[in-house]
């Protein structure tokens, strides 16, 4: 965050060429901002910021928060998903008090972003695209941020364990039905492709997505 105080400067000639200063959040305002979509998290325990001599106040803390996205799992595996992120403060108007701007393009903390996030796992950061706008709440203007991030999943575990092996189920159960061997044989076989059915659809029920008003094409019957 980075904000300006006219009232909070001072000439650095004046006081041993000294331009900056380190003080604690509660010594000067700072700007109330909440994220609308957050569930729970941790608060940061740094609570300080920079004052620079012409009055520039700088205040950077992490958060780790979690946030409830709206997921749409019809394509799963091969689907991608969009999650906002939306930093506001219904404390300030917008039109006169308070308005929040974004420093850096979508170009520059995209790239900033993919750089942070290390991991390999289920999925991938795509892109990321920031929309800001006002909000209006009982005939007054409030800024609001919005981070729109779009994720990929991965999809070639499930492809290895639920995709294929489905898929050579319903060719065996096909290779059987219209196969040359006796009704006997044919019952034993069906019996045992129902029984792996029956386990793998155990197995799929644990692996896909509920969060979803339509269910994954992949799960459904």
């Amino acid at each position: 965050q980075e904000w300006q105080n006219p009232f909070a400067t001072w000439d650095p000639q004046d006081f041993c060429n000294i331009s900056e200063i380190v003080l604690p959040m509660d010594t000067y305002w700072s700007p109330p901002i909440f994220i609308l979509e957050r569930v729970n998290g941790q608060n940061p325990e740094l609570n300080y910021m920079v004052l620079m001599h012409n009055g520039s106040f700088n205040s950077t803390r992490p958060f780790q928060v979690t946030l409830t996205c709206s997921l749409i799992i019809l394509k799963f595996p091969f689907d991608t998903q969009m999650c906002n992120l939306s930093i506001a403060s219904f404390l300030y108007p917008a039109v006169t008090d308070f308005v929040m701007k974004t420093r850096r393009t979508p170009a520059e903390m995209m790239k900033d972003s993919q750089s942070f996030f290390l991991t390999d796992g289920e999925w991938k950061f795509t892109n990321l695209s920031i929309i800001e706008y006002t909000e209006r709440v009982d005939d007054k203007g409030f800024s609001i941020v919005t981070y729109v991030i779009t994720m990929e999943r991965r999809p070639t575990l499930y492809i290895l364990n639920l995709i294929l092996p489905t898929c050579a189920l319903y060719l065996l159960d096909m290779a059987v039905l219209f196969g040359p061997s006796s009704l006997e044989e044919k019952i034993n076989f069906q019996i045992a492709i129902i029984l792996g059915s029956s386990m793998l659809a155990v197995i799929l029920n644990n692996s896909l997505p509920t969060s979803s008003n339509k269910p994954p094409i992949i799960g459904t019957p």
